[in-house]
């Protein structure tokens, strides 16, 4: 190779990253799945586009996808907040393991019926498209501009990084069974393959993780190191678990979850880092899968491809979604979008490099059937995830966005900051007195810096519009002080009235006692409850913000949850037909 072809090609990837980024800013206006947007341009770009540029390294697009798919796993786990495992931990368990099981196991009969293959290339395709990317599923709803339901948010967010490895152990397990055809220890691969992947996946993420969080805390660096310590430490333990045979996407998604749940220096710059470098590798790896393809070789794969991705959408997913929820009394229309939600994307595809890798027989074949069902995934469920959450009504109004703050690490001191937070025009802070701020026990008040000026005395002052307030506190306080100084939310969108209802209710008052005001007759078993212990008993011990339950004329929301204990109920009156 030349080195003026090398600058080429230096020259042409460079482009096709800014032309993607641009792509995402454009693709907001019309919901258009970003994704499926990157796909087509590798596409265009590849041998039978305009572009003519021939890619067919199976080996080293398998190599660069897979150190892209950790890193994004990887920021998942950082992004996922133990907070959230609340009410969605063993939902989402159940639907990475049960979920995964039963989707590839009823699309793996629709393959078998529709291409005629034997029962284990059957189940193979029925694996490889078992897993969801429901970080995809979030990037279209945070361009959509609202939120879902605690419960659902993080139901979708815990089995995005968790599924995957299911997938992979299957689609592997499934290789290894067609490899050794003949052998007679089916089974015994089966418990072995099994015990490798997720055994070792959990024991070298909970001990890496670990030894790694420590070196983050101890070791002095400067502050732009720290989130390559994290990034190189964490693909360090992805490729010792592969090595050792175990799930590496398993150990790297604990890791992130690890280290994004531990007070750290510099955190918020780790988060940063690794946000960019997710959005990155994503760009990447979805235009290399585009190059990778070849479009014609599509099109005897038109009539099976829409076969199996509508058995896997209308059929495998909702049904894995109903038995894996069962136990956990999730409501149904919440059931219903999990269902919808089974966006495929980057992992099936990648999968479908397994085949070839091993040598197997129709591996071609394989990627260019899982390839066309991805496409067909993003492009249905991908341009209607935001009307469904809509059309369900389990979005949320718009919440305050976080509030922005100054902050410097104290050294020795790993769980304070100093914290330098703007008094924004219609916050909670603006016109608040100082001493009424929830500065926790372990945090300190430092002082108040307005026009310039650095002000003593200040317990008895009420904050200001531009007013800068500086706080010396531990990372317990950081939430509270975050809602007070956060930007005013907009939440009235619904035309009867506010979201969370028109009058707010005490929730120690009696279901009776609303009963008699609003002129309507309840049950004796539900009569003196307290609307708190009603709605507790309707959502089986796990309420989360925005769940209602009507009751006669009316209807009662959860207005305010504070360490699972509902502190506000919205009641909001019922219009006819």
């Amino acid at each position: 190779m030349t080195i003026e072809l090398m600058y080429q090609y230096i020259f042409g990837a460079a482009s096709l990253a800014l032309l993607c980024v641009v792509a995402s800013v454009l693709t907001r206006r019309v919901g258009a799945p970003i994704l499926l947007v990157f796909l087509v341009i590798g596409m265009l770009v590849g041998e039978e586009g305009p572009g003519g540029f021939k890619f067919d390294d199976f080996s080293l697009a398998f190599l660069l996808g897979n150190i892209a798919l950790a890193i994004i796993i990887f920021d998942g786990g950082l992004g996922t907040q133990k907070a959230t495992f609340r009410v969605s931990l063993k939902p989402a368990l159940s639907l990475a393991t049960v979920g995964v099981l039963i989707t590839a196991g009823i699309t793996g009969y629709a393959a078998y019926r529709v291409l005629g293959l034997p029962w284990q290339e059957a189940l193979l395709i029925g694996a490889i498209v078992g897993s969801t990317d429901a970080a995809a599923v979030f990037g279209l709803l945070r361009n959509a501009g609202f939120e879902l339901k605690e419960r659902t948010g993080a139901t979708l967010e815990i089995e995005s990084g968790s599924n995957d490895p299911m997938a992979i152990f299957l689609t592997i397990t499934l290789v290894e069974l067609l490899q050794a055809q003949g052998a007679g220890n089916e089974g015994w691969t089966v418990v072995n393959e099994l015990f490798l992947q997720m055994g070792l996946g959990l024991a070298v993420g909970f001990t890496g993780g670990y030894l790694l969080v420590q070196l983050l805390k101890k070791l002095a660096l400067p502050s732009s190191s720290y989130p390559l310590l994290a990034l190189a430490g964490a693909i360090t333990l992805f490729g010792v678990t592969t090595m050792w045979g175990g799930s590496g996407f398993l150990a790297i998604f604990i890791v992130g979850v690890m280290i994004g749940n531990t007070p750290l220096p510099y955190s918020n710059d780790i988060h940063r880092f690794h946000d960019g470098v997710s959005s990155l590798s994503q760009i990447g790896m979805f235009l290399m899968l585009g190059l990778l393809v070849t479009p014609s070789n599509l099109l005897p794969m038109v009539i099976p491809a829409v076969a199996i991705a509508f058995v896997l959408i209308f059929i495998a997913r909702p049904l894995a979604v109903m038995v894996s929820l069962l136990p956990f009394h999730f409501p149904w229309r919440e059931q219903v979008f999990i269902g919808w939600c089974g966006l495929r994307g980057a992992v099936p595809i990648i999968l479908a490099v397994f085949p070839s890798l091993a040598g197997l027989e129709h591996s071609r074949m394989y990627f260019d059937l899982v390839f066309f069902v991805v496409l067909i995934s993003l492009v249905l469920q991908g341009w209607t995830i935001a009307p469904m959450a809509r059309w369900l009504g389990i979005d949320l109004p718009p919440t305050a966005k976080a509030a922005e703050c100054l902050h410097l690490t104290i050294k020795h001191e790993q769980d304070k900051e100093l914290l330098v937070y703007p008094v924004l025009a219609g916050s909670r802070a603006d016109g608040i007195r100082v001493k009424r701020l929830p500065v926790t026990e372990g945090s300190q008040m430092v002082g108040v810096i307005h026009r310039g000026v650095l002000l003593h005395d200040i317990d008895q002052r009420r904050l200001m519009c531009d007013d800068q307030v500086i706080i010396l506190a531990t990372s317990s306080a950081r939430a509270a002080l975050g809602n007070v100084f956060a930007p005013p939310a907009h939440v009235s969108f619904n035309e009867g009235g506010r979201f969370f209802g028109e009058f707010v209710l005490h929730p120690d008052a009696k279901i009776s006692e609303i009963a008699q005001a609003y002129g309507f007759e309840v049950d004796a078993a539900n009569a003196e409850l307290t609307v708190k212990d009603y709605l507790l008993k309707k959502f089986h011990g796990k309420p989360v913000l925005g769940d209602n339950a009507k009751l006669g004329p009316v209807k009662l929301i959860v207005r305010e949850i504070k360490d699972n204990n509902i502190e506000s109920v919205g009641l909001k009156l019922r219009t006819s037909k």
